[in-house]
């Protein structure tokens, strides 16, 4: 059974903006896949519309063989943002707890819990500490700890590194890689790196201009465990072009499918 099921799915939204069109896409159990598109073709009102946050206004997701409704309700996935989204007046075990504390868990096992994903983010010592006391990265650390604190067997992220330098970006990559390693989630990760894309993940989707559309799908074979040498093998290189030709060709088409309806205007 997949993780993800989207069959046929659009979105359309008040005043008539088409985002999405046809989307089809089925993502299996431990898979790594990441979306990847122009600026405004839908990557995240895709993953809004799995998590739940928004409705299609044409077919179905299924998240766990539940509608996206009802999984949401069952806290199937976590979700993490661009920005961090932690509580400053909350430290970092009680922003990790917050999930745990809405679900009723218990105090004793509360701290359990928290423990583990401290240690799984390696920010053991840290507990104490409030978020403006952290960096970027460890922020962004501590808001994937939060999302897999009460063991979803989905992880939503939408461009999650996007506001830290490079540097900091790609340990960041290196860090959800062991992470997705050790906590056996499927993860659906929007960005706008190539690079990005193609080192994280098992299966890059190219989405065309809006309205968006799956344009290629591209099975990542680089060797798993991924260390920084990946980022210098020929073989990286290769996927690194293929993921851009397939972006240039899905921009091509799309304007080719705009241009008879744009000569029908009157």
């Amino acid at each position: 059974m997949s993780v993800v099921e989207i069959k046929d799915v659009g979105k359309t939204f008040e005043g008539g903006t088409t985002a999405l069109e046809g989307i089809e896409l089925a993502i299996g159990e431990r898979e790594f896949v990441s979306l990847i598109g122009p600026s405004g073709c839908g990557k995240s009102t895709l993953l809004r519309i799995v998590g739940d946050l928004i409705r299609p206004t044409a077919g179905t997701v299924r998240v766990n063989g539940k509608p996206a409704p009802q999984a949401r309700a069952d806290r199937d996935y976590g979700i993490v943002f661009q920005d961090a989204v932690l509580y400053d007046w909350r430290t970092v075990a009680r922003n990790i707890s917050l999930p745990l504390e809405l679900a009723r868990w218990n105090r004793r096992r509360r701290t359990g819990r928290v423990q583990e994903m401290l240690r799984l983010v390696e920010l053991g010592g840290f507990e104490s500490h409030y978020p403006w006391q952290l960096s970027g990265g460890m922020q962004q650390r501590v808001s994937i700890a939060r999302a897999l604190s009460f063991d979803p067997a989905l992880l939503l992220m939408d461009e999650p590194f996007g506001a830290l330098d490079e540097m900091t970006r790609e340990r960041m990559n290196l860090e959800l890689l062991r992470i997705w390693e050790a906590s056996g989630s499927t993860i659906v990760f929007v960005t706008h790196s190539i690079a990005e894309a193609v080192f994280l993940s098992t299966r890059v989707v190219v989405m065309s201009p809006r309205p968006g559309r799956i344009s290629d799908v591209i099975e990542i074979d680089l060797q798993q465990p991924r260390t920084a040498a990946t980022r210098e093998e020929p073989r990286f290189f290769e996927l690194v072009t293929r993921v851009r030709e397939a972006l240039h060709l899905g921009s091509d088409l799309d304007r080719k499918l705009a241009a008879p309806a744009a000569e029908a205007q009157p």
